[in-house]
């Protein structure tokens, strides 16, 4: 109940008018109740006194603590044995061995026959292959394009952000001059670490419609070995011709929001107490194991003791089996920490609930510890992979798509593929473009059912063959039927029976109904 206390002004009223200082007691009553309808917006309850929120935009509020949030991530990510399975889990899970091309040229917009497109994404798959599996690639030769895709994802994850700068590097012996340089999210900063504003903030600048036209980069890591004065770079979204030179990786989550937040920010607290309530549980086990005791004297301090039958340089310790020999009024006493602690597993495993639950990753998986039925098991992976398939789309969009689109416009200004209007029309270069990411499977816990399953899937044209051989193993179904066929012709030259088609002769019944031992 909502008590409201009549001021000097309504005192004074009431002792001219009691009606009219009623009503407005009454009518300050009524307000009163209104304001809290809502108990979080209330500032008069005890429990909501000491909320300190915060206010502003995506920069105003995450910029000035991205710097930490993205060391402490890191930290987490090398030093906590909880932070580190998370992310790997979430890294596997989503990239694995990297997302696949699947060219699907629309053939039916570029007014082609079904053989003619199918035989164009062909020729555009295997040129797209030799680019993204070699390290010609990568900027600094050092990995694939689909061992680029989890560097970056990794670093989006622990950073926040990360950039890949699409540069044109010529090399001997090599068509494509497309490369990839990433860019850690330390080094988007504003030039000379000028304070942010309206136009630049956190080292991305935009325009009028909050759309980033260009980015600002150190040259150097600012933490990293170079120790002389920092440089700084701008390099636009696009060129003058229209090509982009920089994708952006990071998840937005707010209208205005310039910078990606790490993957960790809501649960690095509650990760870093975990962490340091295992590490004294362990040492106490330890200590434990030791099996510590104390010297009880009479004398006082050992170090202290003025009789001649103690040495105070001499060593204590405890043998196997050994006979100790105690001075005169001294006692042996054990420190017992009572480790292991009983407690440790259930209380460890309610917080891991908490943290699996913010970052979208069931418990089970998080620690991959699966206790329960198939049922449940299957039910957490399932829901865990709704989390995974949102984060391979969100990777799919603003990477791997982006820089497949510039990859095929640089192909076929070189001639490698034939795309007349390319150029000309958006709408024909989206039917160009037009592709599909797969990815590994979410995991057979029994691999007939899931057989089975992406069999009837395909059957029933909910699925292609091509999608659920990359999906299930990772490999190409055209391939697969190609060396299945080639097999197939040397079983055949050889004389051989192919014995996965013949009967069971062991599941025959004879004739008295029972099976043959033949």
């Amino acid at each position: 109940m909502i008590k409201i206390k009549q001021n000097f002004l309504d005192k004074a009223i009431t002792v001219v008018n009691p009606q009219k200082g009623l009503n407005r007691v009454r009518a300050r009553t009524q307000l009163g109740v209104l304001s809290s309808s809502y108990g979080g917006a209330s500032k008069k309850k005890t429990s909501m006194k000491g909320w300190k929120s915060t206010q502003g935009d995506a920069d105003s509020t995450d910029l000035s603590d991205l710097s930490l949030l993205r060391d402490r991530s890191f930290d987490l990510y090398r030093n906590v044995p909880l932070a580190n399975g998370a992310i790997n889990t979430a890294s596997i899970n989503i990239i694995g061995t990297g997302l696949k091309l699947q060219a699907s040229v629309d053939g039916e917009a570029l007014n082609l026959s079904d053989d003619k497109a199918l035989e164009l994404s062909r020729t555009i798959e295997k040129e797209f292959s030799l680019w993204a599996d070699s390290k010609e690639c990568d900027a600094s030769r050092t990995s694939n394009f689909y061992e680029l895709q989890n560097i970056a994802f990794l670093a989006a994850l622990l950073g926040g952000d990360v950039l890949g700068l699409l540069t044109h590097i010529k090399r001997h012996n090599n068509p494509n001059t497309l490369a990839i340089q990433l860019i850690e999210a330390y080094q988007i900063s504003n030039p000379n670490n000028k304070p942010d504003e309206q136009r630049i903030a956190g080292g991305v600048e935009v325009n009028e419609f909050n759309e980033p036209i260009k980015y600002h980069l150190s040259k150097h890591h600012p933490y990293g070995l170079f120790k002389g004065r920092n440089t700084w770079i701008s390099i636009d979204t696009f060129s003058k011709s229209g090509s982009r030179q920089v994708v952006h990786l990071f998840e937005k989550i707010r209208p205005a929001q310039r910078r990606g937040i790490p993957y960790l920010a809501p649960v690095i607290e509650s990760l870093k107490q975990l962490g340091r309530y295992t590490d004294a549980e362990l040492t106490a086990a330890v200590i434990s194991g030791i099996f510590t005791v104390f010297i009880k004297s009479e004398a006082g301090d050992l170090d202290q003791a003025k009789s001649e039958d103690i040495d105070p340089e001499k060593e204590w310790g405890l043998g196997n089996g050994s006979i100790v020999g105690l001075a005169p009024g001294e006692s042996i006493e054990s420190a017992n920490p009572g480790r292991p602690n009983q407690n440790f597993d259930p209380f460890t495993l309610s917080i891991i609930r908490q943290i699996g639950s913010s970052l979208q990753i069931p418990y089970e998986l998080l620690i991959k510890h699966f206790t329960a039925s198939y049922s449940a098991s299957r039910g957490a992976l399932l829901e865990a992979f709704k989390f995974f398939r949102k984060k391979r789309k969100w990777i799919e969009f603003n990477f791997c798509q982006l820089i497949y689109e510039e990859w095929l416009s640089d192909a076929i200004l070189d001639g490698r593929i034939e795309a007349p209007n390319f150029f000309d029309d958006m709408g024909v270069k989206k039917a160009y473009c037009k592709a599909f990411w797969n990815g590994d499977a979410s995991g057979q816990l029994d691999p007939v059912k899931e057989t089975k399953a992406a069999k009837m899937r395909c059957e029933e044209g909910f699925s292609t063959r091509t999608k659920e051989a990359a999906e299930i193993n990772g490999t190409d179904f055209n391939t697969n039927i190609s060396k299945a066929k080639n097999e197939m012709q040397k079983i055949q030259s050889a004389n051989l029976k192919n014995t996965s088609s013949q009967p069971d002769k062991s599941d025959k019944p004879n004739k008295q109904g029972g099976k043959t031992n033949e």
